[in-house]
């Protein structure tokens, strides 16, 4: 890479701006949590917020590669499958919400079942407290 103006940082802060880079670019960053981030490029570097906006070339850099490194695809991966995953969890869930709704349903169905066979057991009891003599049941053949 070509600088077109004078680094406004020394040697040694450009190169630990670089190092930080490319920890975080291969997805093996040494102080932060890994995200391609300015603000974990200037704390995994150990420099200041300041210091790495002066560092004009390295930010160059960090732009232009960005989008490309392996750690920027597998955060790409990653936010695609968040994506997914939160679609098939709003799925479930109102899956979950229509099964609930069936399962009520049922519930009272059930009760009002309940309640008709208690209705009709208590009747089927009166009735057969109700004594009827066989004899009037038979028919005569005279």
């Amino acid at each position: 890479m070509t600088d077109t103006a004078p680094s406004k940082v020394s040697v040694r802060v450009e190169q630990a701006l670089r190092d930080a880079m490319e920890r975080l670019f291969t997805g093996k960053p040494a102080r932060t949590d890994g995200k391609l981030t300015k603000n974990n490029l200037w704390r995994e570097a150990g420099v200041s917020r300041a210091t790495m906006n002066r560092a004009t070339a390295v930010l160059a850099e960090w732009d232009a590669r960005i989008g490309t490194s392996p750690a920027s695809l597998r955060d790409q991966k990653q936010a695609e499958e968040i994506t997914l995953l939160r679609r098939q969890l709003k799925q479930s869930r109102e899956e979950h919400r229509q099964l609930q709704d069936r399962v009520d349903a049922s519930a009272t169905v059930i009760a009002v079942l309940l309640a008709e066979n208690a209705a009709l057991r208590e009747q089927a009891v009166k009735r057969s407290a109700v004594i009827v003599p066989l004899a009037q049941l038979q028919i005569s053949h005279t």
